[in-house]
């Protein structure tokens, strides 16, 4: 059974910082088509950022720039830095595989107070 757990996440005064981290567990891991999505209060949940094929990166232009995404494969491990922040990335963060989308986790909060 795959098991997705975020973990990092809390409340951060604008312009500061956060790392996320993702630990995938019950599949073998790649990383290679993983992604972070976050989900603000009455919005949809929407991708943040994603490794593509071959290793390239994509990252919505709301965070580009500022946000990071990485993987340790040894530790089955994903992870999301987020610099800069501001209050509009306060939302409830995800990880997930981008094409498979397995069970979701119950993500982290991250609340950036102004």
């Amino acid at each position: 059974q795959v098991q997705l757990v975020e973990s990092g996440g809390g409340l951060v005064q604008a312009g500061g910082s956060l790392r996320l981290s993702c630990v995938v567990s019950g599949i073998g891991f790649s990383g290679e088509s993983m992604a972070w999505y976050r989900q603000a209060p009455g919005k949809q949940r929407e991708l943040v950022a994603r490794f593509q094929v071959g290793g390239a990166t994509y990252y919505a232009a709301a965070v580009k720039g500022r946000f990071t995404i990485s993987r340790d494969n040894a530790k089955n491990t994903v992870y999301l830095q987020m610099n800069s922040l501001k209050p509009e990335d306060t939302a409830v963060y995800y990880c997930n595989d981008y094409y498979r989308t397995y069970p979701w986790g119950q993500g982290i909060q991250v609340t950036v107070s102004s």
